[in-house]
């Protein structure tokens, strides 16, 4: 009866561990699709991945909703339901802008995340250099979000923004 007991603890443990490789490795993917949706390919004005596609991976992982938290003129705002990180912080807001209806004036096609900082920003101040992207550290993140109709409560922290749409590559 011990012995079945050590093997059981065995079985559940390594199957533990695996678990968590598979979770880290899910992650990294994750967040490597959502990193080539900002990225522009090279000499090009256009991104190397499609923001649809990232976000959909986030879907099937269970990390958003199957629906925006909330969509105003032509963007989609998806609220993280579970921790995920991106280049060493923790995305907290994924944002894809796009037209499916015309309602105005002055859409700009791509996608942004808002993440808590956790260290310094210098890897996504490069990233928006890089990509023709904005930066923007110290946003009021509940404000914003509020400005849109997103009822959350944040805690207290640094927040920051990566936007990378056609009007931001355009800059």
């Amino acid at each position: 009866m011990h012995k079945v007991s050590r093997l059981r603890a065995l079985v559940f443990g390594l199957f533990a561990l695996t678990t968590l490789h598979v979770s880290a490795g899910q992650d990294s993917n994750l967040e490597d699709g959502l990193a080539n949706a900002l990225r522009l390919k090279s000499g090009s004005a256009q991104r190397t991945g499609t923001s649809g596609k990232a976000i959909q991976a986030y879907m099937h992982a269970g990390l958003i909703g199957k629906k925006p938290t909330q969509r105003i003129d032509y963007t989609d705002y998806y609220l993280l339901r579970k921790p995920a990180g991106f280049m060493g912080h923790e995305l907290v807001v994924i944002e894809e802008e796009y037209m499916a209806q015309y309602v105005g004036c002055c859409v700009s096609p791509g996608a942004g995340v808002s993440v808590k900082v956790k260290g310094r920003t210098d890897n996504l101040e490069a990233f928006a250099r890089q990509n023709k992207c904005t930066f923007t550290d110290k946003v009021d993140l509940q404000r914003t979000l509020r400005d849109v109709s997103v009822k959350v409560a944040l805690p207290a922290a640094r927040y920051a923004t990566l936007s990378c749409r056609e009007r931001d590559a355009e800059r």
